[in-house]
Parts: C-alpha cells; structure tokens; sequence
C-alpha cells in the first residue's frame, strides 16, 4: 500500500472540474449546491467552452476557483482533460454543470477514498432531476456486442440497490477519478467530442488493473443532456453511434474482438435500420461512415490502450453484460 493510500479522508484534497457551455440555466443550481457542501473541494476548475461568462458571476461564492477559456466548443473530453490538467490535487471530481450534488456528496467520497484504497474511480447514484422518485442511473454497462447503457437507468429510487457494489464504469456527469490514473491511461479520447468518452476511459482504465466504485451515498440530481439538445437529438445519434464503433474496435482485446464481432455487426445493421425508420436516416448512416473512416486512427489507439494490459481476458469477460438490456 502507497503512503496516499494511508492518507485519512481529511488529507485527501479533491478538485473539482466544470464544464460551461450551452447549460449556464443551471450553473447557479450546479454552484449553490457546491457551496452547500459538508466537505468543501480544494478548488473548482471552471471551463469556458466557447460559451464565457462573466467571472463577476461566481463572487458571490466561498470557493476557490479557477478558470480557463476556449474561443470556441472543443468537447466535452477535451474541455475535461484540460480541467484535469489543471487541477492541483490527487483526486479530481468531474461534475456537470447540469448534476447538483446533495450536501454530502463530496463528503462520501472523499471517504471512500481512504475506506477503498483499492479503487481508482468512484460513481455517483444519479437522481433524474425532473423525476426525482427514478434513477439516472448508477454508472455504465458494457454489453458483449458494444452496445452501452446506463445501469439502473429508470429504476425506483427506493427499489435501487442501497450497498456500493464495483461496476465497470462511471459515468462522467458527477464521478471521482485518481488524477494519477487518469493521466496514466491519456484522459478521455478527445476525438471522441462527446459522449461514450467516459466508458472509453472506464475501459481503458479496467485494462490497466483500475477498479470501478459505485457509491450509493454520493448522490446527485441530474437533468441530462441539456448542452446537446436531448438524447434523441442528431447531436446524440451522431456522435454516440460514432463512438460506440470506436469503443469496441479500439479495447476488445483481440480474441473477444473476434467472437463478439458478428454480435457488434448485427448491432450497427439493427441501428441503420431502427433510426432509419425514425426518419434519422441521414444522421445515422453519416454516424457509421464516419466511425469507419475513423477506423485506421483507432487501430493506432488500439496498441496504445491494450499495450501491457493488466486484466486478463477472463476477468474482462466477467464484467462485459451477456444479456440484452431489460432481461
């Protein structure tokens, strides 16, 4: 064990990284809720992504900020890694602008992190903000076809499950990362732009031995794509289905590659057809093509993500979801 592994939760300093851009309806909420904290954060990296606000707007409030600009919208994954680079502590908090945490939200995980040495990222339980009685859900699931889905997403509150349980990964809306871990595996993939970015990321982060926390008391409140315009918009489709392609192609070690591609065909011939029959024909085709021109840069990507993979196929198997969502 690592002397910052022996750290007691009050010596444990947590940054925290927001991203502004097209969502400032809800930096106050986002902002109040950080100020109400029970455990205040070292710092609050704030990042302008191509959408500025007046600093004189966070005057109002006791915390440390800083902040960073970008003359135009770069991404959600490379805004956050940015943010990250920033931070000065060992572990940094990504929230959305959108995820108001409860008061001990920092609190329980800073806890954690002293309780749990053997865990490098931590997820939030997300509250539905508009339907506070459901869940957002509880960290990502990674289907054995590449397709993915937020875990417990539409659940009950009172029905989800109340012990912290590993998963295989969070999503980034309000997660906690080991800054050291992050950085070790490159951050998000900023090709990516947005969306699937956090599970690339959980994915390479499994690769290289890293474990996955859920945390039933860290609990935010989340309304959910308000900077992309929903998650039905050709926004969404667009880079999602783009992403998912990737995902598969650049961390599938090569003998799940080979016996899960048919199911990963079958899944991209199922999403032409669906969305094309939801009148999206245009965006989601454009979605495919372009995951496949992308395809010669993944495979770089590829030697880098499985280059001295820690995680045995085996154990990898184990946490890759066999059946279909719902089942």
């Amino acid at each position: 064990m690592t002397a910052a592994n022996t750290k007691s939760p009050d010596n444990v300093d947590i940054s925290v990284v927001l991203v502004v851009w097209q969502n400032q309806q809800y930096l106050k909420r986002c902002l109040d809720a950080l100020q109400q904290q029970t455990v205040k954060a070292k710092e609050v990296i704030v990042i302008f992504n191509g959408d500025e606000t007046d600093a004189s707007y966070f005057e109002d409030y006791d915390l440390n900020f800083k902040f960073h600009s970008f003359a135009e919208n770069l991404g959600f994954a490379k805004a956050n890694n940015v943010g990250v680079e920033l931070c000065s502590s060992e572990w940094v908090a990504l929230l959305n602008v959108d995820a108001f945490p409860h008061e001990q939200w920092l609190e329980h995980l800073k806890q954690a992190t002293k309780n749990r040495p053997d865990f490098s990222t931590f997820a939030s339980k997300q509250i539905q903000y508009n339907n506070p009685e459901l869940l957002d859900g509880i960290g990502d699931t990674y289907h054995i076809s590449g397709l993915i889905w937020r875990e417990a997403y539409g659940q009950r509150v009172e029905d989800s499950d109340i012990e912290s349980k590993e998963i295989f990964s969070a999503c980034a809306a309000a997660v906690l990362y080991k800054k050291e871990a992050f950085e070790a595996v490159g951050g998000f993939d900023e090709d990516y732009f947005s969306y699937s970015e956090d599970i690339d990321l959980g994915f390479r982060l499994r690769l290289q031995g890293h474990k996955c926390l859920y945390l039933p008391t860290a609990v935010v409140e989340h309304v959910g794509s308000a900077s992309t315009g929903g998650q039905h918009s050709d926004f969404a489709i667009y880079h999602g289905h783009r992403n998912l392609v990737w995902t598969f192609f650049k961390n599938m070690p090569l003998f799940l590659l080979l016996i899960c591609l048919p199911l990963h065909i079958a899944l991209n011939l199922v999403s032409l057809l669906y969305f094309s029959l939801k009148g999206r024909t245009s965006v989601i085709f454009k979605s495919k093509i372009d995951a496949l021109l992308g395809l010669p840069e993944i495979v770089k990507k590829r030697k880098l993500a499985l280059n001295d993979r820690k995680m045995s196929i085996l154990e990898l198997w184990g946490f890759l979801e066999k059946r279909l969502k719902g089942q």
